[in-house]
C-alpha cells in the first residue's frame, strides 16, 4: 500500500479536487436549508421569552392581589379601631382624653382613605396587566404556530438531506486523510477566504474557474502536466486542468448519485 510520501502531485490534485467537489455538494445541501435553522432558533428564543414574560405577569398579578387583600384587611382593622375609640369617647373623664381619641379616629380614617386610594391604583394595575397578558398570549400563540410551521419545513429538509450530508462529511474526512496536512490546511484556509467556498478550481476558457483573470498559456501548459501544485496569483485558488476536472466530476457524480 502506498504511503503519503509516494503519492504523486497528480494524485494530490485529484484528491484535492475530489475533496472540493464533496465539500461543494455539502455546501449546496446546507444552502437548501438556508436560514431556516437560525429562524427556528430565533423563534424558539422568542417563544421562551414570551412564556417567561407571561409567568412574570402572572406572578405580578398575584402580588398585586395580595396587596389588595392586605389593604382591605387594614380597612377592616381601622373600622374596628374607630368603633372602639368611639365607644371609649363615651366614657372619657376630660377633654384631653376626648381629643386624643378624636385624633386616633382621624388617623384611622386617613388610613382608610389611603388604603382605598391604593386599592384603586392596584385595580388599575391589574386591568393593565390583564390587557398585557391577553396581548402576550395572542403573540405567543401566533409565534408558536409560526415555529411549528418552520420546524416542519426544517424537519422535512433534514429528512431529505441529513443522510446524504452525513455520508458526504464522512467521505470528506476520508479524502482529507489521503492528503498531507499542509495541503489540507492550505485548502481550508483558501475555502474560508473565498465567498463561494471554492478553493480548487479548473481552468475555464483560459481563466481561473469563476474568475475573469486570464491564465498565461505557459502556466496553463504547466498546470496540464500535473507536476506541480499551482495557485491563481489573483485569488490564491489551487488550479487544475479541465480534463482532470471533468474526469473527477464524472467519478464523483456517481458517488453523489
Amino acid at each position: 500500500m502506498a504511503t503519503k510520501t509516494e503519492i504523486t502531485v497528480e494524485d494530490k490534485l485529484r484528491a484535492l479536487y475530489d475533496l472540493q467537489l464533496i465539500d461543494s455538494r455539502i455546501d449546496e445541501i446546507r444552502s437548501v436549508r438556508g436560514e431556516l435553522p437560525l429562524e427556528v432558533e430565533d423563534l424558539e428564543d422568542e417563544v421562551l421569552g414570551l412564556k417567561t414574560r407571561l409567568d412574570k405577569l402572572k406572578t405580578d398579578m398575584e402580588t398585586v392581589n395580595f396587596e389588595i387583600s392586605a389593604k382591605k384587611n387594614l380597612i377592616d382593622e381601622s373600622k374596628v379601631a374607630i368603633k372602639k375609640y368611639a365607644e371609649q369617647q363615651k366614657n372619657v373623664r376630660n377633654s384631653r382624653e376626648f381629643n386624643s381619641l378624636t385624633k386616633e379616629v382621624e388617623f384611622q380614617e386617613l388610613e382608610i382613605q389611603l388604603a382605598d386610594k391604593n386599592i384603586k391604583e392596584f385595580k388599575a394595575q391589574i386591568e393593565h396587566k390583564k390587557e398585557v397578558i391577553a396581548e402576550t398570549k395572542e403573540r405567543l400563540a401566533e409565534r408558536e404556530t409560526h415555529l411549528k410551521h418552520k420546524k416542519g419545513e426544517l424537519d422535512a429538509i433534514l429528512a431529505e438531506t441529513e443522510k446524504e450530508e452525513k455520508a458526504l462529511l464522512k467521505k470528506s474526512a476520508e479524502f482529507e486523510n489521503q492528503i498531507e496536512e499542509r495541503l489540507v490546511k492550505a485548502y481550508k484556509r483558501i475555502r474560508n477566504n473565498v465567498k463561494n467556498g471554492l478553493a480548487v478550481v479548473p481552468i475555464e476558457r483560459g481563466a481561473s474557474g469563476g474568475s475573469f483573470f486570464t491564465i498565461p498559456p505557459q502556466v496553463q501548459v504547466e498546470i496540464a502536466t500535473r507536476k506541480k501544485i499551482i495557485t491563481d496569483e489573483h485569488s490564491g485558488r489551487i488550479l487544475v486542468d479541465p480534463v482532470l476536472a471533468e474526469e473527477e466530476q464524472e467519478k464523483m457524480s456517481k458517488l453523489f448519485g
